[in-house]
């Protein structure tokens, strides 16, 4: 039987390699980066057929076969004045209730050690015309970015060694303007006033921080930090590990209507939905390998899956998944262009504008891609206390 079955699984994988093989391969990246695009996994093809069979699974057909009601545009937004005109590693796009893009970049390449570009920029959602930048020389390895209810711009350093702006949350107002660091710069710790790689931070709507901290798989430092609006802290949660109140490398955090953490927990495949005490509330995989979260006023759920398709979690396909908060349900996929290359790709962060357009922060293939909805619709952040008037989208654009 299992020799019947390897012969078998031979069969399909030299199939699956010639239809490959004859499919063309889109070219549609950063001009800076000398690399084809591809699905084509591996050059083994009893892998490649492993991950097909592996992908006929129930709940991974399904996540995988939702339908995809948007329309992709890759590459989205002018980049940055200097980098040759191209983006560096794209870590982060949020609307602002004002109705701009902000987009967060690793300046050149995948770093902002020594550079003098601008990571933050700002873009305009009807255009994609560049209106600003900033953030020059204050940061080493930018990760995550959240967008307030005031419209302040959060940012967090996972840092590179002991880099001077590592290891740092900044707040921004929403024209730039430093407003408060938290962390001690480059240098990781446990202090109450230091952070180890933190990857993310969402705003709840009484001011309360909530840091993910650690960017190594199965590091010793996985945990959640609990801060006042002032940047005191309150408390650490987690520790690193597999069980409900652990953590491995945590990667985003985003808050629904009902104040949940919901916490990207990439490194175990899974989002881990907890209270803002540190109580386990749930586990969801159906996002898949979950490196972005982002959540608006509809509870509307919105998960980068970045990652899949490899050994790290065989048979579900890259790309970004929408679906509820409230009920789990994957309602949408957005399929990345390399979904089934085995080496990591796709859309890293998430985020959506106030026209409900979703854009994916990729950082393989250095680029912003933005996926419009059939037709307009108003998109609110989950932690924002109330709407914009329309007519502020149009006096900032």
């Amino acid at each position: 039987m299992f020799r019947l079955l390897v012969v078998v699984v031979l069969f399909l994988g030299t199939e699956i390699a010639m239809a490959q093989e004859k499919e063309p391969t889109p070219v549609r990246q950063n001009p800076n980066i000398d690399r084809p695009l591809s699905n084509e996994g591996t050059t083994s093809p009893l892998v490649d057929a492993l991950q097909k069979l592996v992908a006929v699974y129930g709940p991974i057909a399904y996540s995988n076969d939702r339908p995809n009601p948007y329309t992709r545009i890759e590459p989205w937004g002018e980049a940055p004045p200097s980098n040759n005109g191209e983006w560096g590693a794209v870590t982060g796009a949020e609307g602002g209730p004002e109705g701009v893009l902000y987009v967060l970049h690793r300046c050149q390449s995948n770093s902002c050690v020594d550079r003098s570009e601008a990571p933050l920029v700002i873009l305009d959602t009807r255009t994609g015309k560049r209106l600003g930048t900033f953030g020059e020389g204050l940061m080493a390895f930018p990760h995550g970015i959240h967008v307030d209810f005031e419209g302040n711009v959060w940012t967090t350093d996972t840092g590179k060694g002991d880099a001077p702006g590592g290891h740092l949350v900044r707040k921004f107002s929403p024209d730039g303007e430093l407003l408060m660091t938290l962390g001690r710069p480059g240098l990781a710790g446990d202090a109450p006033d230091q952070f180890r790689e933190p990857t993310d931070v969402v705003v709840a709507r009484d001011g309360t921080l909530f840091v993910t901290e650690g960017h190594v798989k199965n590091g010793a430092h996985s945990r959640l930090s609990k801060l006042a609006p002032d940047g005191t802290l309150i408390a650490r949660y987690g520790m690193t590990g597999q069980g409900h109140l652990q953590l491995s490398a945590p990667h985003a955090i985003a808050l629904d209507t009902k104040g949940r953490l919901f916490i990207a927990d990439r490194d175990n495949n899974r989002i881990m939905i907890w209270d803002q005490d540190g109580n386990y509330i749930d586990q969801w995989t159906q996002f898949g390998r979950p490196s972005g979260i982002y959540i608006d006023h509809t509870d509307t759920i919105y998960v980068a899956d970045s990652e899949s398709w490899g050994p790290e979690n065989p048979g579900w396909k890259k790309g970004i998944r929408i679906g509820s908060a409230m009920t789990g349900q994957v309602h949408y996929f957005l399929e990345d262009i390399e979904a089934r290359d085995f080496a990591h790709s796709g859309a890293e962060a998430i985020g959506v504008d106030r026209r409900g357009n979703v854009y994916g922060g990729v950082v393989r293939r250095q680029m912003l891609e933005r996926h419009e909805p059939q037709a307009e619709q108003t998109t609110l952040g989950a932690t924002w206390d109330t709407p914009v008037p329309a007519a502020g989208i149009e006096q900032m654009e």
